[in-house]
């Protein structure tokens, strides 16, 4: 026996002696963690109270290297400013990521009938508690922005074939709405009989108002006219050309027009604007947490507020499971076998987060006062201008590219997009902006830059001098990609 007493000694209490903090912390955590998921077995079975988990013992913050090896994984040599549109993933998080998809593999009967409801419905109370909702059930956790539109849009195609919309009645959105939520409304609105209000503004823009007196004149028209507006699908950042959108005036004009019910799409919302429902004021709200909060793809949410939720307006998700009647958040967690584990690493990305001074309000901060410093920077280099005030951007700019380029297309756009990433190793979008009937304008083509925390200026610079090495060589769309 003392012999035995011995060799504990000598090779285990000398470990815990010399543990690292670090692995300390870990331990810490674990515990939070399981402190954490025992209050959200608590609120799955009726109990209020949410334990989050607990803050970094450490009140240091992530340095300048850290970051850089948290996206070592991103190919060398690629000026990347198009976070935007896939967003990022640090290396902590692909690490939770890869653990629950090998927990899931192991045994997925475990996982799927004992395990995933639990730490989905965990998820579902941190994105509570990011967008300031109120209450739990108003939160469903689903892949894409694409999936929460055909959700709020498969209502109204009901309401149309039960006779409580009437054939007319119209939604009303912004010219610059997204592509794959036009074609939504398409599917499920217009072909069901509703009609589709498209609301123009000038870019580049000057203030919030220009924005605001569109939208406003819009409405008054089609009241006017005698249409009854139903819905009104309104970008928070819109993608191209990006600007703030100034959604809680908006909201507030919907109300007083008699609008019923207000989307936001907020591709670009948590982790790059400020996000608060009771705010906004909206009955749906939809954001990524993969483009601007570190989850990979593919993880989103559907806000639906309480009094839409149960309206006579049933919710239901468009892939039907054994779940279907059970309210949108039960039917959103299953659709079938697939792989949740997306859904699963938001408390890993939020600890992310927190290793940042002032966490994701002090990352937003970095991001937009970067992109506008980025952005000037450009300009300045190019003769050119930015599309909006830098109070109408959050992490993603507009800036004019040179007019010798010749950009007078969509096409023209995506061609040059293309051109960039192939030869000179840059990825950043290309907005074409059409002029109107008669007008003349010198620049019609815009580059979309974003900034996160992954960025250097080197990558600006990159851009900076890639287009004034085309401009240079004496580059022309509509020579280049003609020939081509």
């Amino acid at each position: 026996m003392a012999e035995k007493i011995i060799m504990f000694c000598r090779y285990y209490v000398l470990l815990i002696v010399l543990l690292p903090y670090r692995t300390l912390q870990f331990i810490y955590h674990k515990l939070s963690f399981q402190v954490s998921r025992a209050s959200n077995l608590d609120a799955a079975e009726g109990i209020e109270n949410h334990v989050p988990i607990a803050p970094k013992l450490s009140s240091s913050f992530i340095t300048d290297s850290e970051i850089q090896s948290e996206f070592a994984h991103h190919a060398p040599g690629v000026a990347r400013m198009n976070n935007g549109s896939f967003g990022c993933c640090p290396a902590s998080v692909i690490s939770a990521l890869q653990q629950w998809q090998l927990k899931l593999l192991s045994q997925p009967d475990h996982f799927y009938f004992n395990e995933l409801e639990n730490r989905i419905l965990e998820s579902r109370y941190k994105i509570k508690d990011l967008i300031n909702a109120e209450d739990v059930d108003e939160v469903s956790i689903v892949d894409n922005i694409s999936t929460a539109v055909a959700i709020v849009l498969q209502q109204a195609t009901w309401a149309f074939a039960e006779g409580k919309f009437n054939k007319g009645d119209a939604v009303i959105m912004f010219h610059c709405a997204y592509g794959a939520v036009k074609n939504s409304i398409k599917a499920y609105f217009s072909r069901a009989g509703g009609y589709v209000i498209e609301v123009q503004f000038n870019f580049p823009l000057n203030s919030n108002e220009e924005i605001i007196s569109e939208f406003s004149k819009a409405l008054e028209r089609e009241k006017g006219n005698g249409r009854r507006v139903r819905l009104a699908v309104i970008d928070h950042v819109t993608c191209m050309p990006s600007v703030i959108m100034p959604v809680k005036q908006l909201v507030k004009i919907c109300r007083e027009e008699g609008v019923e019910q207000v989307f936001i799409d907020a591709a670009h919302g948590v982790g790059c604007v400020d996000v608060d429902m009771q705010e906004i004021g909206a009955d749906f709200y939809a954001s990524t947490l993969y483009k601007w909060f570190f989850c990979p793809p593919a993880a989103a949410f559907l806000y639906c507020r309480k009094s839409a939720t149960y309206s006579d307006l049933q919710l239901h998700h468009p892939v039907v499971s054994h779940r279907y009647g059970m309210g949108l958040a039960e039917e959103s967690f299953w659709v079938g076998t697939r792989d949740y584990t997306p859904y699963l690493v938001l408390p890993s990305a939020m600890e992310f987060v927190k290793r940042f001074e002032g966490g994701v309000e002090g990352i937003r901060k970095m991001n937009h006062d970067a992109v506008v410093e980025m952005g000037k920077m450009l300009a300045e280099a190019w003769g050119t201008n930015l599309g909006c005030p830098p109070d109408m951007c959050a992490s993603m700019i507009m800036v004019g590219l040179p007019s010798c380029l010749g950009i007078s297309s969509d096409d023209d756009a995506m061609k040059l997009w293309a051109h960039l990433r192939k030869k000179f190793g840059v990825e950043v979008r290309i907005h074409y902006q059409a002029p109107k009937d008669g007008e003349v304008v010198l620049t019609t083509g815009y580059v979309r830059i974003c900034h996160q925390i992954y960025n250097k200026v080197d990558d600006y610079y990159k851009l900076r001098d890639a287009i004034n090495q085309l401009v240079h060589d004496g580059f022309t769309c509509a020579l280049e990609f003609n020939e081509a």
